[in-house]
């Protein structure tokens, strides 16, 4: 067996957004929530992470770039990942190369590792979940490990709590398990992405001129001071998850806006309840949220439910692709993109939805009538940075095209 010889995998994985919200842990190390969650996965062919991971005899250390950048792997949840799926490492051969790795091979081997997510990182949109189950679903193909999906996302889970729901597609629960030692905290598909197909998704990407609390700490604090959160995670979340999953079960749109919107709005609570209170939305963020209330009410059934996670951008789920076009047309209206915005970088993802609200340049945004329910035509443009227009998406998957693959064959260092 030569020595220059180098193994690779490359796999995409999507990120989620939660509709039950998952805030606090009670366990800092291992990832442990204080309630189950159930996010929505999103369709990778507008969100995702690609990863490729290599190994090669010649690699000299564990090494990681994320989005072109170096990036050390040093922190505990990366070496929790790396340890954990080294742990249920097997044997792999490609006979086509004469390549064969024993088992016990695997915890001298080094690894490199190339992560590049297709939205931007600290937009707040999940990129670290996005990017953990990536990771992990790309090792695991690599060292051809046996653990199914829900048990590769207890090892997710450790490297960021929301990586764990990116391991499938559709709609996730992430069950808080009762274990001390985690294994029972994973996570598990409700239904697949083709079974409420109607949905149709809208994020408003909040401009946010400063960093807010990260979630890590935030959640920290929660834990800490929040008595609201006591009360959410024992009195309201377990109720309220059955609810949820009776709502997508039975396409229940009523029931299911119902439940995201008022969830969302707990959770931020709860991060009003925290000393000192801690504000992830903004001015725009409310007012996106007062726009939807209004609809909603004038139409006398819920059109769009709303969730935000810790930042200011508002994911807007549309109960069919109608009403997405009619949504559009209102955000539109009201939050322009600045005159030196063109129309193309302004509505990204799905833009086939431009055609359904008749929109098909600026002087279509420009003619829009102010909505109805809203009582007042005034404009804020700037405000939004851009939309993102997609839909619930399919889980990982493995790209077999080397031309995809983020390291180069020969090197294993970045292309």
């Amino acid at each position: 067996m030569g020595e220059k010889w180098v193994l690779m995998k490359t796999a995409q994985t999507p990120t989620n957004i939660a509709v039950i919200k998952y805030w606090g842990k009670r366990d800092e190390t291992l990832i442990l929530p204080v309630n189950d969650s159930i996010s929505v996965t999103l369709d990778p062919a507008h969100l995702c992470t690609t990863t490729t991971v290599a190994v090669s005899p010649a690699f000299q250390q564990d090494r990681m770039w994320l989005n072109g950048k170096e990036i050390p792997l040093s922190g505990g949840r990366y070496q929790n990942c790396l340890r954990e799926i080294r742990k249920r490492a097997r044997e792999v051969e490609d006979k086509e190369k004469g390549i064969k790795i024993e088992k016990k091979d695997w915890e001298k081997l080094h690894l490199h590792i190339a992560s590049y997510n297709n939205f931007p990182t600290a937009a707040g949109l999940a990129s670290s979940a996005a990017g953990f189950a990536c990771l992990v679903f790309a090792l695991a193909k690599l060292m051809n490990v046996e653990e199914d999906e829900s048990q590769l996302s207890a090892i997710a889970r450790q490297g960021s709590g929301s990586a764990c729901r990116s391991l499938f597609g559709g709609f996730v629960k992430w069950i808080m398990g009762k274990e001390e030692d985690g294994s029972d905290s994973l996570a598990v598909q409700l239904v697949d992405e083709k079974h409420w197909d109607d949905l149709f998704i809208i994020i408003a990407v909040v401009s946010s001129r400063q960093k807010e609390t990260s979630s890590t700490s935030g959640m920290r604090e929660s834990v800490e001071t929040s008595l609201l959160l006591q009360h959410r995670a024992k009195e309201v979340v377990p109720k309220r998850t059955v609810q949820m999953e009776e709502a997508i079960k039975n396409r229940d749109f009523a029931s299911f806006a119902k439940l995201t919107c008022a969830d969302s709005n707990q959770f931020h609570a709860v991060c009003l309840d925290t000393s000192p209170p801690i504000f992830y939305m903004n001015d725009t963020s409310h007012r996106i949220i007062s726009h939807v209330e209004k609809w909603n009410r004038s139409e006398g059934s819920p059109q769009v439910a709303y969730t935000f996670d810790a930042g200011p951008n508002a994911v807007l789920i549309a109960r069919d692709r109608k009403a997405a076009a009619q949504l559009l047309q209102r955000l539109l209206f009201s939050f322009p993109p600045k005159s030196d915005t063109d129309l193309d970088s302004y509505i990204i993802g799905d833009k086939t939805i431009l055609q359904d609200a008749g929109v098909e340049g600026l002087k279509d945004v420009e003619a829009l009538s102010p909505p109805p329910e809203n009582g007042s035509a005034q404009k804020y443009p700037g405000d939004v940075d851009y939309f993102i227009c997609t839909r619930p998406g399919k889980g990982p998957i493995l790209l077999s095209n080397e031309k995809l693959a983020l390291l180069d064959p020969e090197t294993g260092l970045p292309k």
